[in-house]
């Protein structure tokens, strides 16, 4: 018989047993901080081409280029992110995609003529792409168990914010003189800088080191949670055999990883995953990059379209604070399933309202349900896989998602002639529903440790 004794608890045992730190606080806000500038950024694309439409004489089959070359770059990059984050770290890619997006996003600024500005979309869309699905991996890999899903919704909640500026600027500044959406693009550079403080103040995520057997450099920036916390290293009782507590990794090589999502543990959570990722990147990309164009269309200006969009976005806020409550209530596919189902009602209510209170109302709610939505989906992604394939099980849900996000922009032109505003968000809506049932193909791990193999 194996004599019980007292082991040191793993890295994971470790980090779930913390109370929510400031330490913790600081990952999630300089990871949140990063996520606001990559929606400030995918925001301001919405208004910059209405204002480009009327001011470079475009076409919608062009305006649509100009939102969907960006989402080609987005779906390479986060294709390739999760790749490059599983064999090189979390926080090097989070850094290193946030300064190529900014750069391109600055740049875009000087640009004379369409060709260029479609260049540099998608040099923006290879570093966006690549970020978003690194950066809830990041963040999901420190967070205590019993709040993992919470926290990632308010990570993303910080969308809303980023949306919220992108909003102001283009209600504020585009508007002002034919070189305000020039002044827009120059804002978007300020990641550029940040990308900078990313490197060197965050930590690399614990779980990823341990995988990759730098267990010193593990067990000290652990160590530096517990001490802001105010506790020792745990034990945990356990059989002192060797290598039991070390479970064998799920993948090792890119190509490993790849056909790990494929593997009979994981195919039908890949398969369900994605068609969510697709579904709702084509009803919300579809929706609110086209949003102020539509509302121009329909008779008002720009500055009222403009104002009516940033009151829309204004309700992503109290979604998101709706979902990181249920998140930990209901669960991971409840509340991602009743969100969606309550973005496809908003949609068709949205696309046949008629008059001002009308629209701003169910815009509203098509953006509380959405977003809210947004926030389940993002803390679901990562819990599907163990960590030595995660960052890639995320990128390529994302990247998947990122073809509907091209495909949408260009779908709406026709469809708007087809049958305007009604049959468009019937369209939305019905993926949107697609996505609601998909989602219990999904695991629920809800307070549950994350996988470590």
């Amino acid at each position: 018989m194996t004599e019980a004794v007292a082991m040191p608890a793993t890295t994971s045992e470790r980090l779930d047993r913390l109370p929510f730190t400031r330490r913790h606080l600081r990952v999630l806000t300089g990871s949140g901080v990063g996520w606001a500038l990559d929606a400030m950024d995918v925001g301001l694309v919405s208004f910059i081409i209405a204002a480009l439409a009327v001011q470079w004489s475009l076409e919608p089959g062009e305006t649509a280029w100009i939102a969907s070359i960006g989402f080609v770059g987005m779906a390479i990059g986060a294709s390739l992110g999760g790749l490059l984050a599983d064999r090189f770290g979390r926080r090097q890619v989070f850094a290193l995609t946030l300064l190529v997006y900014g750069v391109a996003t600055g740049a875009s600024a000087l640009v004379g003529g369409l060709g260029m500005l479609l260049v540099l979309r998608f040099f923006v869309g290879l570093g966006l792409g690549a970020e978003l699905p690194v950066a809830s991996t990041y963040v999901s890999e420190f967070a205590p168990a019993r709040i993992r899903g919470r926290l990632i919704v308010i990570l993303e909640a910080f969308w809303a914010v980023g949306w919220t500026a992108a909003a102001l600027i283009g209600y504020l500044m585009i508007p002002g003189s034919d070189d305000g959406w020039r002044w827009a693009f120059l804002l978007g550079a300020i990641p550029a800088v940040y990308a900078i403080i990313v490197r060197w103040s965050l930590p690399e995520s614990p779980r990823w080191l341990e995988r990759r057997g730098r267990v010193a450099e593990a067990d000290a920036i652990t160590r530096t949670f517990e001490d802001a916390a105010g506790t020792e290293p745990t034990t945990t009782g356990a059989a002192a055999v060797p290598g039991e507590r070390t479970a064998s990794p799920a993948a090792v090589r890119a190509g490993e990883r790849l056909a790990g999502l494929w593997a009979p543990e994981f195919r039908v959570r890949t398969a369900s995953l994605w068609a969510v990722w697709f579904c709702v990147n084509f009803s919300y990309y579809g929706a609110f990059i086209w949003i102020p164009t539509i509302l121009v269309a329909q008779g008002y200006d720009l500055v009222r379209s403009f104002g009516f969009t940033l009151l829309i976005t204004l309700a992503q806020l109290p979604g998101y604070a709706v979902a990181a409550w249920l998140i930990e209530v209901w669960g991971r596919r409840l509340t991602l399933s009743v969100f969606l189902l309550g973005s496809a009602v908003a949609a068709v209510l949205f696309g046949t309202a008629t008059g001002e209170a009308a629209i701003i109302a169910t815009g509203m709610a098509l953006s509380f349900f959405n977003l809210g939505a947004w926030g389940a989906l993002y803390a679901v992604t990562p819990e599907m896989y163990p960590t030595s394939l995660r960052a890639t099980g995320s990128g390529w849900a994302a990247g998947v998602g990122r073809i509907a996000s091209i495909l949408a922009p260009l779908t709406v032109p026709p469809l708007l002639l087809l049958g305007g505003a009604p049959v468009l968000f019937v369209v939305f809506a019905a993926f949107f529903a697609i996505a609601a049932a998909a989602a219990w193909g999904l695991a629920d791990r809800r307070g549950q440790a994350l996988d470590d193999r």
